[in-house]
């Protein structure tokens, strides 16, 4: 899908005096497009907003579209739990053809007569790639070998032995199929190498097969349900900061699924100073969200005593 060409930035105009960049605070559910780096939508959205702080959480290949949150200011405090989440994805599947790089951009390396695919063949593929499966990582990924990234040595032809890595595939569907392909939903655990899940199911079915199509759908707390906002939408709305600024997600948004505490104002006062407080009534195990009278001020854990400790403040006025 073509992007359509950013705005000039103040840099690139002669005379133009280049603004301040903002604090901006939340989190943009941003719909990345096809052919675009995770790294080059988060610059755009960046120069978009004018912020002065931003992050994304969670690389998605060039070739897929979908998801990508991005965090900005004190948000980017809590991408590490974004990184950690559950992921949903659409894919498809080429059957018959297998690349270099497990999708659409790498070299055809196998090539496979089409299979007389049923759905209950399918079905019983797929059931054994449900729940906790064994992984081995694709020569193409960021991991390191010896100092060095796996794709790098990929593209200078070279294989180390990787091991296996444990993921959970908590659900697995059949969306659609034809002889040359089959699209697929998957719910996954982080480090869950869809590329490797797409060759093992077609190798499953006695075939061989490569990812034509990704789209990732939900991360974490963003569901399928919440809007997410295409990139071409947001360059209309470059020049209205309130507008853009309106579709933010608080910072919170992150870790909602987390047991909360309410703290008083004294109480606030002493926890934004790195103190242990007493909250009555709160959770008695683990982390939790931890909010004052007026608004979120980060996380905390519960210590053995039943007191609430500060592990991430956030600084929001």
């Amino acid at each position: 899908m073509p992007v359509a060409a950013l705005p000039a930035s103040a840099e690139s105009v002669p005379g133009l005096r280049k603004s301040p960049r903002r604090d901006v605070h939340g989190i943009l559910l941003l719909d990345k497009p096809e052919r675009m780096t995770s790294n080059q939508a988060l610059q755009a959205v960046k120069r978009l907003f004018n912020a002065r702080k931003a992050g994304h959480t969670g690389s998605l290949d060039p070739l897929a579209s979908g998801l990508l949150p991005i965090c900005f200011g004190e948000a980017t405090k809590l991408s590490a739990y974004l990184l950690d989440a559950d992921k949903e994805y659409l894919v498809t599947c080429r059957l018959g053809v297998r690349t270099t790089t497990g999708d659409a951009e790498g070299e055809v390396v196998e090539q496979r007569p089409s299979l007389a695919l049923t759905q209950t063949r399918i079905e019983a593929a797929l059931a054994k790639f449900r729940g906790e499966i064994a992984q081995v990582p694709p020569m193409y990924s960021a991991l390191k070998h010896q100092g060095r990234r796996l794709y790098d040595l990929a593209r200078e032809g070279v294989e180390v032995a990787r091991e296996p890595r444990r993921v959970v595939i908590h659900a697995l569907h059949l969306q659609a199929f034809d002889a040359e392909s089959i699209t697929l939903s998957v719910r996954c655990s982080k480090g869950t190498y869809i590329r490797t899940l797409v060759e093992d199911i077609a190798q499953a079915l006695g075939s061989c097969g490569h990812v034509s199509g990704l789209r990732r759908t939900s991360l974490g707390p963003y569901g399928a349900t919440l809007p997410m906002r295409a990139l071409a939408d947001l360059q209309e709305l470059a020049a209205d900061t309130a507008a853009l600024d309106a579709l933010l997600l608080p910072p919170d948004s992150a870790v909602a699924q987390w047991p909360e505490a309410r703290l008083g104002a004294d109480a606030a006062w002493y926890f934004m100073r790195g103190q242990a407080v007493t909250v009555p009534g709160a959770p008695t195990r683990g982390w939790v969200r931890v909010y004052s009278p007026e608004r979120f001020l980060g996380l905390g854990e519960v210590l053995a005593d039943g007191r609430i400790t500060p592990r991430r403040l956030l600084n929001i006025g």
